[in-house]
């Protein structure tokens, strides 16, 4: 059984190679992060095993990958690149690795959390074009962060919220326990939370959840955190929310259109934090991500 990482960049593919053990499947790193869908065909050249960073695989390419049988797609986002069930029809399984970076996606939302809190990039900003901008930012300590979604990275954020002196509440679909934390209902979490993070996986249930009418019942003023995926967000709401004050500031690793176009209206927003969809991305992150890789691998050659 043969199988490719189709779109490896440097740092990924050195520690895919580093961590091959002997009993490893024969799986080529093809190093170059920028391929385009049409080149899977020739990129896997009839293996059985494609290795997915972020290249979307469609259902109409798929078709031409002779023997792909199954698709190891690095992180749990797979659906905003494939349709996975279209591709079970194909006779194509797609596996997805989870809780690899929880840490790093977690200290990536505190991060965005107290840059929005305390806007340090748009002092940044102004202080680089000579401007002495002096803001009044908000004080985090004893103020409410609501959860939406409560896997492994919420549970890490809560962790770190909890110990800097903030309520933690959380909203989840399924019953959860966390010590410290309220769970409540959401209407309640958007009335309450000056700080509202998200954590949900992209699915049918969870695309467009934040509606503009979701967005009107949040505490005015309040602060929006998105490690997650942007289309559980109405973009155009959020814009006008953010330019009527309704939400003070956002912070976003995720948009709809990546990479973000340089005259997209996030980009002219002062009360916007930006960040690169990088919050995993972290040596330790990376190496828990290609050792589960790895695992996939072997556990479906052995089949």
């Amino acid at each position: 059984m043969r199988g490719v990482f189709v779109d490896a960049n440097e740092s990924l593919a050195v520690i895919f190679e580093r961590l091959r053990k002997s009993d490893a499947p024969d799986v080529r790193v093809h190093r170059d992060p920028d391929i385009t869908p049409e080149q899977y065909p020739a990129i896997l050249d009839g293996a059985e095993i494609a290795v997915v960073d972020h290249t979307a695989l469609p259902t109409a390419i798929a078709r031409h990958c002779k023997g792909l049988k199954d698709v190891v797609f690095l992180g749990t986002g797979a659906r905003s690149y494939m349709n996975p069930e279209e591709l079970a029809e194909l006779g194509i399984s797609v596996h997805l690795i989870k809780g690899y970076g929880d840490t790093a996606v977690a200290e990536s939302a505190i991060a965005l959390m107290w840059a929005s809190a305390r806007v340090i990039a748009m002092m940044d900003r102004e202080m680089r074009a000579g401007n002495w901008l002096r803001e009044d930012g908000m004080q985090l300590t004893g103020k409410t962060l609501g959860l939406i979604g409560f896997g492994g990275i919420a549970a890490e954020v809560a962790r770190i919220a909890l110990g800097s002196g903030m309520r933690v509440i959380a909203w989840n679909r399924t019953p959860k326990k966390y010590h410290g934390v309220e769970f409540v209902e959401f209407d309640e979490l958007m009335d309450e939370s000056d700080v509202i993070s998200i954590h949900l996986l992209l699915n049918e249930e969870t695309r467009g959840l934040i509606s503009r009418a979701c967005i009107e019942g949040m505490k005015p003023g309040v602060i929006l955190i998105n490690t997650a995926r942007a289309a559980i967000v109405d973009e155009d709401a959020m814009i006008d929310a953010l330019k009527s004050g309704q939400i003070r500031h956002a912070g976003l690793d995720v948009f709809n259109t990546e990479p973000l176009p340089k005259d997209h209206p996030l980009t002219r927003l002062p009360n916007v934090t930006l960040s690169a969809h990088s919050a995993f991305r972290t040596p330790e992150a990376s190496e828990n991500l290609i050792l589960a890789a790895w695992e996939h691998c072997r556990r479906i050659a052995g089949k």
